[in-house]
């Protein structure tokens, strides 16, 4: 093996790629096994009939925590891939026909929320104030640190319960504002992160600070074409992916990782860092290993975040009146919510997030034409055991029936290509527990020390990485885990003095 020190990277999303960046240019040889036959995880592309479909996340915000995996590297993001701005951020759509457009503009903000609720001006100032404390404090401090043990978030609580993160966002959200449909605007963001804004900490109310520092913006050519630009970067360092290779089994040696088995071979390593989902990793990757064993029954005792239902459709035509990002509220909020996370079955109504990326960029779709995809937030199959083989292609009627009647004029008439993505194919395609969209839920009670470690604890060279670990989903959530890992490893590295033998 000689003085190079070698890891494996199990899975090509975000977060394994990003921490495959951060240790290939440490001058560690790192190889990212991915299952499927493209890169990117959760962010995997569809191809259909000349239209680009982004399978998963589409609301690029931070993208210096982005920058930094090039800066690192010795090289510029510009090179590798172009960031275009989305404004507004969102716009919020409700069945009475208000729409607020979500943007950093202030002076446009202040005059919408008077328009709806003048005594909410003031009390937006102080969410605003507010949801910018929590960004210094659970951001900008404890997003990129491992809670590895319990005096980690011993010394983090007293700021983070001065701010009442014990409070649900919904809750925090509506001690400043009075509006029920401008506490939807201000609290609906915790969905992005797979967590019910009735019961997720209102310390993820830092992603609205986040986004009116940052920005929301979107790849052109699609998030796929970050992907891609992430792969570049770290095949330029000198890194390995492989495709069409998934991983059956970690191999265990006294107590220690040593390499992984896929497609029947074993390939050894120092360290193996993984970036599929918490329970797939310990119930199945680990199987033969006592650990893996109890670990998976510990982790199947946790709550676990929605799934979701996605419709990929292209459209001849671009309908007027479309946003990039648009969420449609329904006619219910809290009981719809209630319904998504408890109950035992579909709603008869929904919540859609709809995404229109030819808005911004011509590139995604053939000429004269137009790409979307929208999505309804659903139970995962633990809380609805839903037949999605049968109810898939209803929902999708349902849904695209919605959107011609209230959005789309013409949807059907103009329909080109159209395609669906059920909490049955989050189970088979991405491995993802009980179809759950982005792992284990963020509650406080599952957050930071609470949540999957980014270093094993009894398996001192197995690294996990991305949403089900510290600090949780989202693109900024699972970069900023990447850092956090990939700063254990290379000081886990340092203090070996030399690779294992």
């Amino acid at each position: 093996m000689g003085n190079v020190r070698k890891a494996i990277v199990v899975g090509s999303g975000f977060g394994g790629l990003a921490l495959a960046i951060r240790l290939q240019s440490s001058g560690i040889q790192t190889t990212v096994f991915e299952k499927r036959d493209r890169p990117g995880g959760r962010a995997y592309v569809y191809e259909d009939d000349g239209f680009v479909f982004d399978a998963g996340p589409t609301v690029i915000t931070d993208p210096d925590a982005l920058r930094e995996l090039w800066t690192q590297s010795g090289r510029k993001m510009e090179d590798y891939v172009t960031l275009l701005p989305v404004d507004p951020f969102y716009q919020l759509c409700w069945e009475d026909g208000y729409r607020f457009d979500y943007s950093d503009d202030q002076a446009s903000l202040d005059r919408q929320i008077a328009l709806k609720s003048p005594g909410d001006v003031e009390g937006y100032k102080r969410f605003l104030d507010y949801s910018g404390e929590l960004y210094r404090e659970g951001y900008e401090k404890l997003g990129a640190v491992p809670f590895l043990n319990f005096r980690d978030m011993i010394r983090a609580a007293p700021q983070l319960i001065r701010l009442e993160s014990y409070r649900s966002v919904y809750s925090k959200v509506a001690s400043f504002i009075s509006d029920e449909q401008l506490r939807q605007a201000f609290s609906f963001h915790s969905l992005l992160v797979g967590g019910n804004p009735f019961d997720t900490s209102s310390i993820y109310a830092l992603i609205h600070a986040l986004e009116r520092r940052g920005g929301v913006w979107f790849a052109k050519g699609g998030t796929g074409a970050l992907i891609q630009g992430m792969v570049k970067l770290f095949e330029d360092l000198g890194g390995t992916v492989r495709l069409n290779a998934p991983v059956d089994e970690i191999v265990m040696e006294e107590g220690k990782a040593r390499g992984v088995i896929a497609e029947g071979a074993r390939t050894d390593a120092d360290v193996v860092a993984v970036n599929a989902d918490v329970v797939h990793l310990y119930d199945h990757l680990l199987r033969r290993d006592p650990r893996g064993v109890k670990q998976a029954k510990a982790l199947k005792k946790k709550r676990f975040s929605m799934s979701l239902f996605v419709i990929y459709f292209g459209l001849r035509g671009k309908p007027a009146d479309l946003k990039h990002h648009m969420v449609l509220f329904g006619p219910r909020y809290r009981e719809l919510i209630d319904d998504i996370f408890k109950a035992d079955g579909l709603a008869d109504d929904f919540s859609l997030y709809l995404h229109c990326p030819s808005v911004t960029d011509d590139s995604v779709a053939p000429p004269g034409h137009s790409a979307y995809y929208v999505l309804s937030p659903v139970p995962h199959l633990g809380t609805a055991a839903i037949d999605w083989d049968v109810e898939g292609p209803r929902y999708r009627d349902r849904i695209l029936d919605y959107l011609e009647a209230r959005y789309i004029p013409d949807l059907r008439r103009d329909l080109v290509t159209c395609r669906i993505f059920t909490p049955f194919d989050f189970r088979s395609e991405l491995n993802a527990h009980l179809g759950s969209a982005f792992s284990v839920e963020p509650l406080l009670t599952q957050s930071a020390w609470f949540r999957p470690h980014n270093r094993d604890d009894v398996i001192e060279n197995l690294y996990l990485v991305g949403a089900g670990t510290h600090p949780g989903a989202g693109i900024p959530g699972v970069i900023g885990s990447a850092k956090a890992t990939a700063g254990l490893m290379l000081a886990d590295f340092e203090a070996a003095g030399a690779v294992s033998p």
